[in-house]
């Protein structure tokens, strides 16, 4: 049985060390992708204060096979994965929203007011900034983790550096 907890008075730089080394725990032995997200986002739950979702979105095959535009093999969007929170968009197409602008660019979207941000998708009203960081295998996006809260500029530096260490740690495990 695991029972992480993590310290409410800890300072970000060691809620992240600990968040890491549970991940680490939980993921380095168990071969498939879909537990270790789930394992993940309720770490993410659990560790970070003041979320109301967070979760993967996975790059995948456009819903009915391939249209007009397509990139090879047909992934050009992303799929709801595993996750904590209210429900949530299913399909998002890359390059739209935080998630897409992420997924699409490989890179972290650090958004303090997500009314702010073009094109953003309201899965939840109750949203007001949101961190997104890529996971990359082999220099290609395989899925995002993304962090939503209700407080306005939640996420910090710190948060997006932490959520990069967490991204390459699970690169190969999911």
């Amino acid at each position: 049985m695991y029972d992480f907890k993590p310290d409410a008075a800890q300072g970000t730089a060691e809620l992240y060390r600990e968040l890491l080394g549970a991940a680490d725990a939980l993921t380095a032995d168990e071969p498939d992708a879909i537990a270790n997200m789930a394992n993940v986002a309720a770490l993410l739950w659990e560790f970070l204060p003041d979320l109301n979702w967070a979760g993967f979105y996975r790059v995948g095959p456009v819903k009915g096979g391939a249209k007009s535009g397509a990139k090879a093999g047909g992934a050009d969007e992303l799929v709801l994965g595993p996750f904590m929170g209210r429900p949530a968009c299913i399909r998002i197409p890359l390059g739209s929203g935080v998630c897409g602008a992420a997924a699409q660019n490989g890179a972290t979207q650090l958004v303090a007011d997500v009314h702010a941000f073009p094109g953003h998708i309201a899965c939840d009203a109750a949203s007001r900034s949101e961190l997104v960081v890529p996971v990359l295998r082999d220099g290609q996006v395989i899925t995002v983790i993304d962090l939503d809260s209700p407080r306005p500029a939640r996420f910090s530096q710190a948060d997006a550096e932490g959520i990069e260490a967490l991204a390459a740690l699970l690169a190969a495990r999911i």
